[in-house]
This record gives C-alpha cells, sequence and structure tokens, in this order.
C-alpha cells in the first residue's frame, strides 16, 4: 500500500492479510476488524475462528494486520514502556514527544481514513464486490463504521461491538467515569458487600487524589474481571478498606495496573495507538493541526464545564488527567483525519456492547443506534469490552445476526 495517498512520496508498507476458509463461501466474505488502535489481526484470527464457528462454516474469514501494526509495527521504546496497551495510563510528555520524532513526517499517514483506503484496496484485491460483512471491535467499530459510510455498497451488514462514537468523540471519558458508580453498585449488589463502592470511590479519589489511577484500575477491569468477582483482585475489599482509613490494599493494585503490560509493539503498538487517536479524535484544542500552544487552556476550559454529576464519583479533572488527552497534548500538530461522512449507515447493522464495559461504555452504543435506520442494539448483561471475544452472549448474537 502506498504510505502517502496524496501521492506526493513514493514509500510504501507492506500489510499481512489471513484469509481462512473458502473464497466462493456461501455468505461471501467477513472482514473482521480488531481495535486499540494498535492491536494486530492476523495473530488474533485463531480466536475469533473459535469464537464464531458456525458464521464462519458459511463465511470465508478475512482479518489484515492493519497500517502500523503487526508485523509492520510502529516502534516507540519509551512510550511502549511506559503505557504498553492501555488507554487510560498517562505517558510522560517526554516519551510522546520522542514517539513523534521517530516518525517524523510519517505521522501523518496513521489516520482511519488511510486505513479505510487500504481496506477498499484489499477488497479490490480479493476480487470480490463487496464484503458479505465487516465485523469491529472497539477501535475496530471506529475503522467498520468510518469504512461503511465511505463505501456503503460495499458492505451487506456491519456488527460494531464495544463501539467507539463515529464522530470522534468522548475522548475526555465522561460517559465512563459516570457509569463506573453503577458498574460498581452493581457488582456489590450480587456481592451482598455492605455499603456503597461507588461513595467510596468518590471519598478516596478526593482525598488521595489518585482518580486517574483508581479510574484506570475499574477500566482494566472492566475488560478482564467485569464483574469485579476476581478474589486474587479484590477489588471491592480494597476500595471499600481505603475508604475506611487504610489505602495500602488499593495502593498496590493501582500501582500494580499502572505498570506497564509489557506488551511488545507487534502485539499493540502504542506508536501507532498515539499516532491514529491524535489524528481522528475531536479534542477540546479543536483538531491534530491545532498549534501546541493553546492546547492546555482549551483542555482546562472543557474540564470547567463538565458538571461534577456527569463523571461522579470521579472528579472533573480525572477526565482531562487520564491517558487518551495526555498523549495527544503534546503531540506535534499534525494531519487531521477526516471529518464523519454526513449519512447514515445504510446496511443492517448489530451493535453490541457489555453492560460493565468502562472502555467503550453503553451510553457510545446507544447514541449510535438512535441515529441509525437498520441498526438494533444488544447490550450483554454482566459483559465487559470485547463482547464477542470475552462473552457467550456476545459470540451468539454475533453468529444469529450473520446468519440470519
Amino acid at each position: 500500500m502506498p504510505l502517502d495517498r496524496t501521492g506526493r512520496s513514493g514509500a510504501t508498507l507492506t500489510l499481512q492479510v489471513l484469509t481462512a476458509g473458502r473464497s466462493d463461501a456461501p455468505r461471501g466474505t467477513l472482514l473482521f476488524l480488531t481495535g486499540g488502535p494498535g492491536q494486530p489481526g492476523v495473530s488474533i484470527a485463531p480466536t475469533i475462528r473459535k469464537r464464531l464457528p458456525k458464521a464462519l462454516a458459511e463465511y470465508r474469514l478475512v482479518m489484515i494486520d492493519q497500517r502500523g501494526t503487526g508485523a509492520g509495527a510502529i516502534d516507540c521504546p519509551a512510550l511502549q514502556s511506559e503505557v504498553g496497551s492501555s488507554d487510560t495510563v498517562p505517558p510522560t510528555a517526554a516519551a510522546v514527544r520522542d514517539c513523534a520524532r521517530r516518525l517524523g513526517g510519517k505521522r501523518n499517514f496513521y489516520t482511519t481514513a488511510d486505513t479505510v483506503a487500504d481496506l477498499e484496496d484489499l477488497r479490490t484485491a480479493l476480487g470480490i464486490r463487496s464484503w458479505g460483512a465487516v465485523d469491529g471491535v472497539s477501535y475496530g467499530t471506529f475503522t467498520a463504521g468510518r469504512y461503511a459510510l465511505a463505501h456503503p455498497r460495499r458492505v451487506e451488514r456491519l456488527v460494531l461491538d464495544s463501539v467507539v462514537p463515529l464522530d470522534g468523540a468522548g475522548a475526555l471519558y465522561e460517559a465512563s467515569l459516570k457509569h463506573a458508580a453503577t458498574v460498581l453498585r452493581t457488582a456489590c449488589e450480587e456481592q451482598s458487600c455492605g455499603g456503597d463502592p461507588a461513595e467510596d470511590v468518590a471519598k478516596v479519589v478526593r482525598r488521595d487524589g489518585n482518580g486517574t489511577g483508581v479510574f484506570n484500575l475499574l477500566v482494566v477491569a472492566s475488560i478482564i474481571d467485569p464483574k469485579l468477582t476476581n478474589p486474587d483482585l479484590g477489588i471491592l475489599d480494597a476500595i471499600h478498606t481505603s475508604a475506611g482509613g487504610d489505602p495500602g490494599p488499593l495502593r498496590k493494585l493501582v500501582e500494580s495496573f499502572q505498570a506497564s503490560d509489557g506488551m511488545p509493539p507487534e502485539d499493540f503498538s502504542s506508536g501507532l495507538h498515539a499516532a491514529t487517536l491524535c489524528a481522528d479524535t475531536a479534542w477540546p484544542w479543536g483538531d491534530a493541526s491545532a498549534p501546541l500552544a493553546g492546547r492546555r487552556a482549551a483542555l482546562d476550559g472543557a474540564v470547567r464545564r463538565i458538571g461534577p454529576g456527569d463523571v461522579w464519583p470521579f472528579e472533573p479533572r480525572t477526565a482531562a488527567e487520564q491517558g487518551i488527552p495526555q498523549t495527544c497534548l503534546p503531540w506535534p500538530a499534525s494531519r487531521p483525519g477526516s471529518s464523519v461522512p454526513d449519512r447514515k449507515l445504510s446496511m443492517p447493522v448489530l451493535l453490541l456492547s457489555g453492560e460493565r464495559d468502562l472502555s467503550t461504555p453503553p451510553a457510545w452504543a446507544r447514541r449510535l443506534a438512535e441515529g441509525q435506520p437498520r441498526a438494533r442494539l444488544t447490550v450483554i448483561d454482566g459483559a465487559g469490552h470485547s463482547t464477542q471475544s470475552r462473552s457467550d452472549g456476545g459470540a451468539k448474537a454475533a453468529e444469529e445476526f450473520l446468519l440470519r
């Protein structure tokens, strides 16, 4: 693929693609898009084949390492070592600037629009008129949705699992911060834990100033332990103990979850994650081309406009201190991604959302579903992030839709 689709550079990228199943599969070809941004596709194919066996008996599966991921991963060692695969751990400005310096002008060519163009070239290379289905997870929903809006006649049906807003909104995570209270209280009620863990969090983060760390802990838990039942973690007990005056257990949990997960760039590229998010997200300071000088003031102004109830049990400042804005605040002015096309998704769409998901909260999926004429939203009880991979309910709903 051309690195620069404006035609000003002759540089190219080689993207790894996997196909599995018959080229003449009765329902056509299913393009499955992974998330991040930064996650590869090819190495995750075995998991998808195990999770969707009935559907993949009827479709040919195609998965791709999107530009900057997998075998061609962007490698920014300092940023990778600080944040690994996390959205919410804030990196140092020095690590962010080092990554941008390593990429130089190439940082302008990792927008979602560039990936959408890659996917259209892939369709042409495969010799198919349209995708029988496109299935995206997390950031993959953003890519899948943007592709479907740009090429509506090339997508017969669409699955969006763990929905990211297609307009690029959500950078300050207000909906996730607020949803944490419901997730905590539901888990407490199920476990008869006593007390109110949301009130406990509100007390702790205001006393200790650790809102970002506690939020990161809960976001990761919503992926690996959405019901907060893992006794080795003991998250509810640690929160209650901290509110009672002993912050030690919670502090250890927060520190362990903020430590880098050691993810190598070929398994998750933090450099690609930064380049794409900073290009495509709707920021308080404008788009990615905004000068650095006014960004902090714009971010502070956005925080002042957040009502306390909009993010409770956290504080408004947590919205600005978490990893996504802290990554892009020092990212140099760059070419912005394209705006969302002014049209609706015309094909049948299934939106899947985990009830306990704090990474892509159900409110994002509900908002998208309300504006799409052929969309159906299914919220999976008890599930967290990436419902097809991590819950039987999500996989079943996706297969039923794909085989309808």
